[in-house]
């Protein structure tokens, strides 16, 4: 890793709550659809126990809201996701990969349906609002496409209910997983969902006002200091743990659902006119890669990413942390399913790790050896 910093432009956005994540001492970030994403505070690992323990306020308004509205709205969302999207209610939150004409993942966001002529696409780090408009003109949709005038605000971790509910009110005990509900703050109305890019538990606050993001984080800070609240943002260790793919590290466009076991999210029988259909069902069976886990004893350092075997590249390691709880070297790997069918574990620089389904279950790491 190269220790040379970013030169900041207006292409590398701030957010409303940049001040702040500054004023809380971040340490690190990426970028993230051209936007400032925090990674560290404290220390990776000090980040960690705190998330898993406590409760955090998390800046991700890099989660951009794709908006698309009007009578052709649902119409485009089909075409753009092998998930039959009919059965979606108001509030909703479905994840759905968007897939390309050959199959190839291209987002995997959570969908958000509004109501029939309105949806949200919260994405994962790629410019799905080109394509949205690409196919909007090309089949002549009557939509409206724009970047939505919202910030994401995340509150996670065990203790995450409680504090929400000391600002928005005891209304959100009742939100289910994946569901919102629109309540005030500071008389703005706004959408509250139990969701968020951790296993901890959490809400994810879509800010619709940006005058109310600093007034809004200071309210979680004054109700939450006997939950030791602190200020927090993805963290890779508990990422991995949990099994949470990213898009752009662990999937790309060149792999399809079937690879990387979001089989769960598409339907392959649906009578829905989603473009990527037609491809997808002909290659299901048929992929010769698939992401899986991989657990060592040992810490490692990966000098290369491409695992050889008998002479060809077998794996590919796409992310890779130690984790603390486990005393493992946790990695996430594409790896052919030809050596899959006859190998259960396999050697990195005279390593051998265990290979495991994802998500990692605490039974398979208790019991991988190396």
């Amino acid at each position: 890793m190269s220790d040379k910093c970013l030169s900041l432009s207006k292409r590398l956005r701030t957010t409303p709550f940049t001040r702040r994540v500054e004023a809380a001492g971040v340490k690190a970030y990426t970028v993230y659809n051209h936007m400032l994403l925090p990674t560290v505070f404290e220390s990776l690992e000090h980040d960690y126990w705190h998330l898993c323990e406590h409760v955090q306020v998390w800046d991700v308004s890099c989660e951009r809201q794709i908006e698309i509205k009007g009578p052709d709205s649902q119409r485009l969302v089909q075409m753009m996701t092998p998930r039959d999207i009919k059965r979606a209610v108001q509030g909703q939150g479905l994840y759905a990969p968007l897939c390309a004409t050959d199959g190839g993942i291209l987002n995997d966001p959570v969908l958000i349906k509004l109501n029939d002529d309105h949806w949200w696409l919260s994405i994962a780090d790629s410019d799905i609002q080109l394509w949205s408009r690409g196919l909007a003109t090309g089949y002549n949709l009557n939509v409206e496409i724009a970047e939505a005038e919202v910030w994401p605000l995340a509150i996670q971790g065990p203790k995450a209910e409680e504090l929400i509910a000391r600002v928005f009110g005891e209304e959100v005990r009742g939100i289910r997983f994946f569901r919102s509900r629109m309540l005030k703050f500071q008389e703005k109305e706004m959408m509250v969902a139990r969701s968020g890019y951790s296993k901890q538990g959490g809400f994810e606050i879509y800010l619709n006002d940006a005058n109310l993001a600093e007034p809004l984080w200071d309210e979680f800070f004054a109700k939450g200091q006997d939950l030791q609240v602190r200020a927090g943002c993805p963290n890779l260790i508990e990422r991995i743990e949990s099994g949470l793919i990213s898009y752009g590290n662990d999937i790309t466009d060149q792999h399809s659902p079937f690879e990387c076991g979001l089989d769960a999210y598409i339907d392959l029988d649906a009578d829905i006119d989603a473009l990527s259909l037609p491809a997808l069902r002909a290659i299901a069976g048929k992929h010769k890669n698939l992401l899986v886990g991989l657990a060592f004893n040992q810490p490692m350092e990966f000098d290369h990413y491409d695992i050889e075997f008998e002479n060809r590249t077998i794996a590919d390691i796409t992310s890779h942390v130690w984790s603390p709880r486990f005393r493992k070297h946790l990695a996430f790997a594409m790896m052919k399913r030809d050596y899959l069918a006859n190998h259960s574990e396999i050697e990195i620089d005279g390593q051998v790790g265990k290979i495991t389904e994802l998500p990692f279950s605490a039974k398979a790491l208790n019991a991988a050896t190396g």
